[in-house]
């Protein structure tokens, strides 16, 4: 096992690497300058020796590969250099902003879960029936409808109509997580119902089921017990997808709740041209990716013996 870890950590190092090398240079080719922008969005008229002493100052001046070698030893220690825009340091900015998201992450898994499981493992098993079939037509809407748009009904009917929930994020008041969580879980829902209703289709036409019905054990034993016990993977997949995308941050939920998390940060970051904070943005979306893939493979590993059997033979 210590074996397969450390085989898949040096796997990983290379695709890291390679990302924040193509990241940096795509940082560099942009047409904006950042330090006239920076002068530009505070309203300051200045030199061009003041600019270039502010280039030299943030080490804008030196070639590519050296700025290059001084991010990434940075990098290496924990440091990713310091926003242009606020002048904290970029790993000061991510922790403030960490917490809202993995709020809203937790929230909208839990209420995915909730959706998802019972009326997936309903819908295989009332199959072809009017329950399977309405659950079949609203997945199939909850994966049509953009974030942006179900955002904006929940708005218009929940909050503006009805007055049940705030619109704008925040911490103080523990409700407003309740609007970007349900945008987020609608769609992913209905991804996971569907997944998960293929996953438990799939193992009640295995013989073991059928096996287990002639002994005359009860439908529901069979479908908690043992179906859904090895439709784990498929869940165990949906969620490492699920967590990745949700800790780096939806940008779009984020900034149409005014939810103040990585998204937005990132949106504010693109928008005012803060370099070190979208290069340390995608080396953080990067990581989470690697690690949270890395971490369902593990339990893919632990979990199931013929994941472990296909290793050992390799």
């Amino acid at each position: 096992m210590h074996r397969y870890i450390i085989q898949r950590l040096l796997q990983l190092i290379p695709i890291l690497f390679g990302i924040t090398f193509l990241t940096f240079s795509l940082m560099q080719f942009t047409q904006d300058d950042a330090v006239d922008h920076l002068y530009e969005q505070s309203g300051t008229a200045v030199s061009e020796e003041v600019k270039e002493q502010k280039r030299a100052e943030l080490g804008l001046d030196q070639p590519f590969l050296v700025q290059y070698g001084h991010w990434l030893k940075g990098a290496a220690t924990g440091d990713m250099g310091i926003s242009y825009i606020s002048g904290k340091r970029v790993f000061e900015s991510f922790s403030e902003k960490l917490p809202m998201t993995v709020e809203l992450m937790l929230v909208s898994i839990a209420m995915t879960l909730l959706i998802a499981i019972p009326f997936g493992i309903l819908s295989a098993a009332r199959q072809n029936t009017t329950l399977d079939l309405c659950v079949r037509f609203l997945t199939f809407i909850g994966n049509s409808l953009p974030n942006f748009f179900v955002a904006l009904l929940l708005i218009y009917f929940l909050a503006l109509k009805l007055n049940l929930f705030p619109i704008m994020g925040s911490r103080e008041n523990a409700a407003s997580v309740f609007l970007p969580a349900l945008t987020l879980a609608i769609s992913m829902s209905a991804k996971y119902t569907r997944q998960i209703r293929a996953a438990v289709l799939e193992e009640l036409g295995k013989p073991y089921v059928a096996g287990a019905r002639s002994r005359g054990i009860s439908e529901w034993t069979i479908l908690t017990r043992s179906v859904l016990r090895s439709s784990f993977i498929t869940i165990i997949t949906l969620l490492a997808l699920s967590i990745g995308s949700l800790l780096g941050g939806t940008a779009i939920v984020e900034t149409i709740f005014m939810w103040d998390g990585v998204g937005k940060m990132a949106v504010d970051a693109i928008l005012s041209r803060d370099y070190p904070l979208i290069q340390a943005y995608v080396v953080w979306m990067s990581i989470i990716y690697v690690g949270v893939n890395l971490a369902a493979d593990l339990l893919y590993h632990a979990l199931d013996p013929r994941v472990r059997h296909e290793e050992e033979m390799k």
